[in-house]
C-alpha cells in the first residue's frame, strides 16, 4: 500500500500549480488567446493541456505551502509573469485598434461601430478591421505557437523558485507605450494625410463658393477619398502590422 506524507502531496501539487498559474495568466491575457468569444472551459483546458506538456520540464520548484504566505508570493509572481508577456502583445494590438479609430474618425465613421468580441466592447469599423487583420497576420506567423513556446522558455530564465528578473523597469514600460503611439501614427498617417489634404481643398471651396452645402458634398467626398486611401495604403499598413508583430514577439522571446 502506497503512502504520501504531506511534504511530498505539497510539492506534487506545486509542481504542476505554479506552472499552471503562469501559463493561465498568459492565456487569459495574450490577444487571440484570450478571445472573449471562446468559453471559458476552452481557455482553462488550454491552459491545463499547455502546463501537462511544459510542467515535467519545469525544474527548481519551491516545496513552500500554497496556503502559506510564500505560496501565495510565488503563485503571485507567477501570474505577474504570465500577464506581462501577454500584455505585452495586447499593448501591441491595441496600436492596431487605435489606428483603425484616428482613421476611421477622420472619415466621418466615429459612430459606425462594430461589436469587437476580441475587446468585448463596441469599436469602429475601421479600428474593427485593423484588429482582425492583426489577428490573421498573427496567427500566419503562428504567433500562438511562438507565446506558448516563450513562456515554456521563460520558466529557463525566469525559474519558479527564482525571484530574479522581478524588478519592474519603468522607464521600459514607458517606452513601450510610446511605441504604440508611434506605431499607431506610422499605420494611420498616410490615410490621415490624404483626408487632411482633402479636407483642406473642400475649405477653400466651400470658401469660394458659400452657397454649396458643405454637408451634403463634404461628407460623401471625406468618405469615398478616406475609403480610396485605405484600399491603396493597406498593403504598407499589412506590412506595418506584420513588422510590429514580430517586433513584439521578439521582445517577448528572451524571457
Amino acid at each position: 500500500m502506497l503512502h504520501f506524507t504531506s511534504t511530498q502531496i505539497l510539492a506534487w501539487l506545486g509542481a504542476w500549480f505554479y506552472p499552471l498559474c503562469r501559463i493561465a495568466a498568459l492565456v487569459g491575457t495574450a490577444p487571440v488567446l484570450s478571445d472573449s468569444g471562446a468559453p471559458q472551459r476552452v481557455k482553462i483546458a488550454l491552459a491545463i493541456a499547455i502546463t501537462a506538456v511544459v510542467g515535467p520540464t519545469v525544474d527548481s520548484v519551491p516545496a513552500a505551502d500554497l496556503a502559506s504566505w510564500e505560496g501565495l508570493a510565488v503563485v503571485a509572481r507567477q501570474i505577474v509573469i504570465g500577464a506581462a508577456m501577454g500584455m505585452t502583445m495586447r499593448v501591441t494590438f491595441a496600436a492596431f485598434t487605435y489606428a483603425g479609430d484616428m482613421i476611421g474618425l477622420q472619415m466621418g465613421l466615429g459612430f459606425a461601430t462594430l461589436f469587437d468580441p476580441q475587446h468585448n466592447q463596441q469599436t469602429p469599423v475601421v479600428g474593427s478591421l485593423l484588429s482582425y487583420l492583426a489577428a490573421l497576420i498573427f496567427l500566419a506567423l503562428n504567433g500562438h505557437l511562438i507565446l506558448i513556446g516563450a513562456v515554456a522558455e521563460s520558466f529557463r530564465s525566469l525559474p519558479v523558485a527564482s525571484a530574479s528578473g522581478m524588478t519592474l523597469d519603468w522607464r521600459a514600460l514607458v517606452d513601450q507605450g510610446a511605441l504604440t503611439f508611434v506605431l499607431a501614427l506610422h499605420i494611420a498617417l498616410p490615410v490621415i494625410a490624404a483626408l487632411l489634404l482633402a479636407n483642406a481643398i473642400l475649405g477653400v471651396m466651400m470658401r469660394s463658393a458659400p452657397q454649396l452645402n458643405l454637408f451634403a458634398i463634404g461628407f460623401p467626398a471625406t468618405l469615398l477619398i478616406g475609403a480610396a486611401a485605405l484600399y491603396f495604403a493597406l498593403p504598407d499598413m499589412l506590412g506595418a502590422i506584420q513588422r510590429g508583430l514580430v517586433d513584439a514577439m521578439g521582445r517577448i522571446i528572451p524571457w
